[in-house]
């Protein structure tokens, strides 16, 4: 004779084990969401004293250049605890934060490469290797502006798209 649990006790079961992975999972999101909110802290306070120290000895657009960087650092690290935030609280991971980061990441590298290559236009820079760097600088600048154009658009996809609820009750409904 086989034991056949009855259908309480099996959906007992089931219940008991999503609540405690569901558990599990909210403990992982709001350890990861404090230590992000930890390192955009850090980072904040790195870009203000990266901030204070350009004001103070303000020589060169290198110090644009770190002060930008360190910027948009903080505003990943931002982006990212909000994406953190809406997963904790819909349980759902959402699309559009993640296109938002990686637009700002790119933003930030085109950044990063205008302000580097700014540099090589002096002679001696330029007579050295300048040309090469400034060859493979246009290029990732390309790639890049490229880049922008698909998150931008993806962006914008997403946003005109019904919600993912409306489209899976369409689906049921047809």
């Amino acid at each position: 004779m086989q034991y056949h649990p009855n259908k309480a006790t099996e959906n007992s079961v089931r219940f008991r084990s999503s609540a405690l992975w569901s558990s599990l999972e909210a403990g992982i999101y709001t350890a990861l969401a404090c230590s992000l909110a930890l390192t955009a802290v850090i980072a904040l306070a790195g870009a203000g004293r990266v901030l204070w120290e350009g004001l103070r000895t303000w020589n060169s657009s290198d110090t644009v250049l770190h002060i930008i960087d360190r910027m948009l650092l903080v505003l990943m690290l931002v982006e990212i605890l909000h994406t953190v935030r809406i997963s904790i609280r819909s349980h759902v991971l959402v699309t559009e934060p993640f296109l938002i980061v990686g637009l700002i990441a790119t933003i930030r590298r085109i950044l990063v490469i205008t302000l580097e290559t700014a540099n090589l236009t002096s002679p001696e820079t330029w007579a050295k290797s300048g040309e090469a760097i400034f060859r493979a600088s246009l290029i990732e600048l390309g790639l890049l502006g490229l880049l922008v154009l698909v998150l931008a658009t993806a962006i914008y996809l997403l946003r005109r798209s019904p919600p993912a609820e409306e489209e899976f009750g369409r689906s049921l409904l047809e």
